[in-house]
Order: C-alpha cells, then sequence, then structure tokens
C-alpha cells in the first residue's frame, strides 16, 4: 500500500530522485521531441580539408561538397594556407589574453586597417566571430534614448545583440519598406534610430532592398547597419557586399561581417565604419574587452584572402556564372529555388523529414548537403540549403543537379 501511495504522490523538490537525474529526465524528454518531429541534426565527420572536395567518415569514396560557405574557394587556397602558417611561425599560437591587456599585435592593427580600406571606411575593429560582433555593437552604441528597427529574419547573432541593448526595439516585416516606413514615423520621437538589416540572408538567399532602406533612413534621419557574412568577398563589383553592389556604399554607416566565410573560412569577425564608433567599441563592447584575440594563424590567413580579392576582382565574379548554371539546371528540373542570384541557393521542399530523408539519399550518392529545418528556419519552411563556391567546376554542379533530380523523383518532389 505504501508503495502505491508514493506511485500517485508527485515527488517534492529535494526528495527523491536527485537534482542530476531530475535534469536527465527534462534532458531526455527535450531531445525526444525533437527526434519525433524529425528536426534532429546530426554532425557528419570530415576527414579532409575543406573544398569543394571532402572526404566523410564512413564513406569509401570522395564527396562533392555543396553546403559550405566556403563562396571564394580560399579555405584551401595554398597562398592562404601559407600565409597562416607563417604567422603562426613567426607570432605563435595565441595571445593568452584580450586585446587592451596584452594581446594587440602589430598584424592586428594592420588587418583592422585593410578591413577600413577594403570596405572603404574609416577604421574597424576584430571580434572572435561575427556573432561577437553582433552581440557587441548595439548594446556599447545605443542607450534608452535611441531605437533599432529590425527585419524580423535578421540572423540570430544580430537578434540576440539588440536583445542585450536598453533601446526601444522595433521589429518591421521581412524586407518589407511600407511596414520598416511605418515604424520609422513611430521612432521619430527617439534620440537616435538605427535600421539593422542582413545585406544578404543567410536562410533564403535574398538580398536586401539596401538602396529603398537608404532612401527611407535619409528620409526620416535614421542610420543603417548591415550584416554582411553572406556577402563580403563576393557580392559587388569587387566584393566589397550588398552596399556595393547597390550603389549605396556612402550610405550604410555601419558594416559588421566575418573573416569565416569567404575570406579564409577559420574564424573571426568584425565591425568597421565611423572611427568614434570603433574607438567606443574599444572602450565598451563587452565580447571585445571579454574575449581573447584572435588567433595569429587566423589573422594572416584572412590578411591573405583580402589581398588576393584587392589585386584583382576575377576571384569575386567567378561565382557568379556557376550559381547561374545551378539555379537554371534545377529550376528547370522542377525544384524550387529560392532567393535570386546568390550562391545560398535553397531548394525548398517544406516538410523536415522530407529535407533530412533526402540529405541523407543525396550523400549516399556522394553529394554533401544538410536539410534545414525549425528553429533555423520557420515551420513550414524546410529546406535544403545548396551553397555554390567558385571552386567547384561546372561537371561538379551538373553532377549535383543530377543527384538531386534522382532523389526528387524518388520522393515525389518533381515529376
Amino acid at each position: 500500500m505504501w508503495a502505491r501511495c508514493l506511485a500517485r504522490s508527485p515527488l517534492k523538490p529535494g526528495r527523491g530522485l536527485s537534482a542530476v537525474a531530475q535534469l536527465r529526465g527534462v534532458l531526455e524528454k527535450e531531445l525526444e521531441a525533437i527526434r519525433g518531429a524529425g528536426t534532429w541534426k546530426s554532425e557528419r565527420i570530415i576527414t579532409s580539408k575543406q573544398g569543394p572536395h571532402i572526404k566523410v567518415e564512413g564513406k569509401d569514396t570522395g564527396i562533392l561538397n555543396f553546403c559550405a560557405n566556403n563562396y571564394l574557394g580560399l579555405s584551401s587556397h595554398p597562398q592562404v594556407i601559407r600565409a597562416a602558417c607563417e604567422t603562426l611561425e613567426e607570432f605563435g599560437a595565441g595571445l593568452s589574453s584580450v586585446r587592451f591587456i596584452c594581446g594587440t599585435q602589430n598584424i592586428h592593427k594592420s588587418l583592422e586597417q585593410k578591413i577600413a580600406r577594403f570596405h572603404q571606411r574609416e577604421d574597424a575593429i576584430l571580434y572572435i566571430s561575427c556573432f561577437d560582433a553582433n552581440a557587441g555593437i548595439f548594446e556599447a552604441l545605443l542607450s534608452p534614448e535611441d531605437a533599432v528597427l529590425s527585419d524580423e529574419l535578421n540572423h540570430a547573432s544580430i537578434i540576440d545583440g539588440i536583445r542585450l541593448c536598453k533601446a526601444n526595439k522595433y521589429r518591421y516585416k521581412h524586407m518589407d519598406l511600407d511596414d520598416l516606413e511605418a515604424k520609422l514615423k513611430e521612432a521619430q520621437k527617439h534620440r537616435l534610430r538605427l535600421i539593422a538589416t542582413d545585406g544578404v540572408f543567410s536562410m533564403d538567399g535574398d538580398i536586401a532592398p539596401l538602396r529603398e532602406i537608404c532612401n527611407l533612413a535619409k528620409r526620416y534621419n535614421a542610420l543603417v547597419f548591415i550584416d554582411e557574412c553572406h556577402a563580403t568577398g563576393f557580392m559587388g563589383p569587387n566584393g566589397r557586399g550588398t552596399d556595393e553592389l547597390l550603389g549605396v556604399m556612402d550610405q550604410v554607416t555601419i558594416v559588421n561581417s566575418t573573416l569565416g566565410k569567404a575570406l579564409g573560412g577559420a574564424a573571426g569577425g568584425y565591425t568597421t565604419g565611423p572611427k568614434p564608433l570603433i574607438d567606443l567599441l574599444r572602450q565598451r563592447s563587452r565580447p571585445y574587452l571579454f574575449s581573447n584575440t584572435l588567433p595569429p594563424a587566423v589573422v594572416g590567413s584572412a590578411s591573405k584572402a583580402l589581398d588576393l580579392l584587392m589585386e584583382s576582382n576575377e576571384i569575386a565574379q567567378s561565382v557568379a556564372a556557376k550559381t547561374k548554371r545551378f539555379r537554371t539546371k534545377m529550376t528547370e528540373a522542377g525544384f524550387t529555388i529560392s532567393g535570386k542570384d546568390h550562391p545560398i541557393c535553397p531548394v525548398m521542399l517544406g516538410d523536415a523529414r522530407l529535407a533530412s530523408l533526402m540529405a541523407d539519399d543525396l550523400l549516399q550518392r556522394g553529394i554533401y548537403v544538410i536539410g534545414f529545418s525549425f528553429p533555423v528556419v520557420p515551420k513550414g519552411k524546410a529546406r535544403i540549403r545548396v551553397q555554390i563556391s567558385t571552386a567547384h567546376s561546372d561537371d561538379d554542379i551538373d553532377n549535383c543537379v543530377q543527384m538531386f533530380t534522382e532523389v526528387g523523383r524518388k520522393h515525389g518532389v518533381i515529376s
């Protein structure tokens, strides 16, 4: 009888199950819900360097990689690797410190100057990642007297950075200029107004209407901030980004971007803009003040990547034709590809389980892609995000399309 009473009675805090056992129960329930929803994210293990052709644990043959942010193929570029090795030898593995204590080397200052020159801004500041750059700017820049207006589909790092600041927060519908204007009118009562948007939205490959945003900013006396992680290095005539592509470099106040995608693919992020802003970030930006310095090898590789881009615009332009080839052939095969004219090519499927199954089937056919589902993308918007690199050959692209066609027919996505 006593056992039956215990079975019917809920355990009181601190009685019965230990705290660790309770935690395990909660976590297992959450994990099982993820598995049940078909949104479980498995990590495949790569046993080679990054590139269009990779080796994957458990696979006997080489795999075509179509889901890296290695837009310019610089992750494995011989000169980029050599620069990293040489910098590692000369300046060591790391600084074991933050910048303002004893973590600033001349190579960090040189890279910051090079970034500012590349973007045609006054100054720049390095972070360990662009997530940190986005986490560090809004809190340092904006006060309760100010307002920030954010696109609803901005990257998670922008959303988190805005949450940390005390400014008045406005969220406008995705790339909806009418809604942005309405929010700008409402925000006129605040001291500073900062419009924050991705230059290119990473899940859909769509490009922010920067010309129109800058026109609204001018009309309502606002500042413009853009995250250029999926644009720096290959968007625009010289690869300077969406502001160069759309002719508004002189109207965008602040650019945040990464060294971890097109610019060598290792790690690191930065903010570039007016010098007083950069000076303020060095004094108040918490991720900058309390994170270790960017490792010298990363500084060396990113610096060489920028040198290659500034020597010639041929690298920046080389990915456009390959992007067009993939998008055209996939559309002709019957797939729906989101975005426009960007090497992010989301193959829209809708169903999370379908996206995962198709990605697994494609791996069996030698194509490395990943299914994206909630919470990375909205519910009902699951997709396989294909990313084109200048390092892909035309044969690589045609092979990818052929395998997608076979798997798409198998699952009834196309006829």
